[in-house]
């Protein structure tokens, strides 16, 4: 196994937590289930980023195995449902997890939610050690709450371990003034304000996890994840991709 301490002058970021969607690692769109391809992809991305030296967080969403809200309009409780969610997002976790290992980077699972048996319970010292240590962290589980997203969960997170910045992946490249899919002459932003983030109801990340990033002056990046070299370039300091909010 690899292992780094962070000290490396190839990125101006020196600890980061990247939020992926549970999506990512779906077969196809509103597929259910987990792609072993789309695993080993997100894993060579990251291996990429790790490589730079970067001490390295991911925060799984688990949208791709269980869908709170499909139970929720079915008349179940909201909070089974979100429980459901959290067990989900374990589960991928462990698939990061596995491919992390192949691709040569050393990985733990955190969880919110207590499952001694197949993951190491949140704690926060000791995921701030391991990241010292060179070790990719998943957290999952998300907040361990009912009610909060994943989105939450890395807001909380990368202040919690005291991260340079959340990264959010996506499949555009940063955030723009209309959707770029329907307009041609859609504007992308290399930078924006929070206050310009909620102004304009941009959608970037759920309001309570935004909130929280702005109190806590927590820049969020927004890259396109899968294009390219787009999160290398980013991870560099490179302000021609993605969206800066600070």
């Amino acid at each position: 196994m690899s292992t780094h301490n962070g000290n490396t002058s190839a990125s101006p970021y020196k600890r980061v937590v990247l939020k992926l969607s549970g999506e990512a690692l779906a077969p196809e769109k509103g597929e259910f289930g987990i792609a072993p391809q789309n695993v080993d992809f997100i894993a060579q991305k990251i291996r990429e980023v790790f490589d730079l030296g970067i001490q390295l967080a991911v925060v799984i969403g688990g949208g791709n195995l269980w869908k709170g809200e499909i139970g929720v309009n079915r008349g179940m409780d909201q909070t089974t449902a979100d429980h459901m969610g959290m067990i989900a997002t374990v589960m991928n976790g462990l698939a990061l997890r596995d491919a992390f290992e192949r691709n040569g980077m050393s990985a733990r699972v955190q969880t919110a939610v207590q499952m001694n048996e197949v993951a190491e319970p949140y704690i926060r010292l000791r995921a701030i050690r391991h990241l010292e240590k060179g070790r990719v962290i998943i957290f999952a589980g998300g907040t361990g709450n009912p009610y909060f997203t994943t989105d939450t969960a890395a807001a909380l997170r990368a202040n919690e371990v005291n991260a340079d910045i959340v990264i959010k992946a996506t499949k555009v490249n940063g955030v723009y003034d209309s959707d770029p899919r329907k307009n041609p002459d859609a504007v992308r932003f290399d930078q924006l304000s929070y206050q310009t983030a909620v102004e304009k109801r941009l959608g970037v990340m759920d309001l309570t996890a935004f909130t929280l990033c702005q109190e806590n002056k927590m820049p969020i990046l927004i890259v396109n994840f899968w294009h390219e070299d787009d999160l290398l370039k980013a991870m560099k300091g490179d302000t021609t991709v993605g969206t800066l909010i600070s």
